[in-house]
């Protein structure tokens, strides 16, 4: 009988990226582009405790969870995690604030945003952090999340399979875009989000790795948060940053690295794929690949 590696497996290029720890910055990344839809956000704002200050952190943890569990989980952990987060958007309905009209969470353009905007995050984040991905790769990574999709109830033949489908989705997105004072009033919360006393090094951190995953953003993305678009040497410099960034958080020990089940994870798919468990030179995540989800909720979503 074949091993159940779930929606991907060794070799894959979703495993390669989702097991680089450079990925929580693309968390910020994410959650700044999916908080640009009004319906996404606002849905996100009334019923999920992402937004809650006291309990975002938690909130965050879950979602990384759910991430890992979906990219390195078994097909039956896949799909009891898929099966709790579209009970949950099944029944949430959001508030527009500017008509007072109702619609629902679990609506195709909805999860369509969330999962173009983490697939954007982790391949943008993966691929100026020094990743190893060539063009092949980035268009296999964009095809294999359509895998990802289908748990929260696409069809992923409606979904973008490659990057020119991705950008193609993004330029016609553009227009429905706005920052809303909801998503100013989130972002601000996430820059002093409090954090237990084992976990008070994140204090520092926190704002770093989110203002570095801003001046990550596409230019269109920046300007909307009404940040420069274009300034001089600005993406060097990031790119820069995100590079020295990574190389502190591949000596980390694990246990700083992740949540415990994605250091689980993790350990799980480097020992398949016969890598060592954590890199400690960058490029050490080499020619493999690996990604995760669990029952916690996306970056974005309402899951709770």
């Amino acid at each position: 009988m074949s091993p159940d590696n779930g929606l991907f497996g060794p070799g894959s290029v979703s495993w390669r990226v989702h097991s680089d720890p450079v990925m929580w910055v693309a968390a910020f990344y994410a959650l700044a582009i999916q908080s640009l839809h009004p319906h996404t956000l606002w849905g996100t704002y009334q019923h999920s405790t992402l937004f809650v200050r006291k309990h975002a952190l938690a909130r965050l943890f879950r979602t990384a969870d759910y991430v890992s569990t979906r990219t390195f989980g078994s097909t039956a952990e896949v799909e009891r995690a898929g099966r709790r987060v579209r009970a949950i958007h099944d029944r949430l309905r959001g508030r527009d604030l500017d008509t007072g009209e109702e619609y629902r969470l679990d609506e195709p353009v909805n999860l369509m945003w969330v999962h173009c905007g983490e697939v954007l995050a982790y391949l943008r984040v993966a691929q100026r952090a020094g990743v190893p991905l060539t063009a092949a790769d980035t268009d296999a990574y964009v095809d294999e999340q359509r895998r990802a999709a289908a748990v929260v109830g696409l069809d992923p033949a409606t979904v973008p399979g490659s990057v020119a489908e991705l950008e193609a989705y993004f330029e016609r997105m553009r227009p429905q875009l706005r920052l809303t004072k909801e998503a100013v009033a989130g972002i601000r919360m996430w820059l002093v989000v409090p954090a237990p006393p084992r976990l008070a090094a994140l204090l520092l951190v926190y704002p770093v790795l989110a203002g570095l995953a801003f001046a990550l953003l596409p230019p269109w993305a920046r300007r909307l948060y009404r940040l420069p678009a274009t300034l001089p040497g600005l993406d060097a410099a990031a790119t820069l940053a995100l590079r020295a960034v990574r190389r502190v958080m591949l000596v980390l020990p694990a246990r700083y690295r992740g949540t415990t089940l994605q250091i689980r994870h993790i350990r799980t798919a480097r020992a398949l794929e016969h890598r060592p468990n954590f890199p400690t030179v960058l490029g050490g995540c080499a020619p493999k690949s690996r990604a995760s989800a669990q029952n916690g909720g996306e970056v974005g979503s309402t899951a709770r």
